[in-house]
C-alpha cells in the first residue's frame, strides 16, 4: 500500500484482510494516523531491492521458461547485488 491508495476504504479493506499498514498519512490529512516508521524505513529498503533487480534484464523480461532456472538468476542477482554493496 502506497500514499495514494490511503483512502479510509481502502485502509478498512487492508486491515479487515489482516494486512499490517505501514503507509505514512498525507500531510494535508485532517485525521492523520500513527505507523510505524522504523517498519515505513524497512519497506523502503525492499522497494528499492527491486528496483535494482529489474536492472537485470533476464528478470525483468522474465527470459527463462522453467521456474527453476528463473529462481536460480534471482538467486544469483540478489548475490551479485550483495557483492556490489559491499
Amino acid at each position: 500500500m502506497d500514499r495514494a491508495y490511503e483512502g479510509n476504504e481502502t485502509r478498512q479493506l487492508a486491515l479487515d484482510l489482516g494486512f499490517i499498514l505501514v503507509v505514512s498519512p498525507v500531510k494535508t490529512r485532517i485525521e492523520p494516523w500513527e505507523y510505524d516508521r522504523e517498519m515505513y524505513k524497512r519497506r523502503n529498503e525492499v522497494e528499492r531491492l527491486f528496483r535494482r533487480l529489474k536492472g537485470y534484464r533476464r528478470i525483468f523480461s522474465r527470459f527463462e521458461k522453467l521456474d527453476v532456472m528463473f529462481i536460480d538468476f534471482i538467486s544469483f542477482a540478489l548475490i551479485a547485488d550483495g557483492l556490489r554493496l559491499c
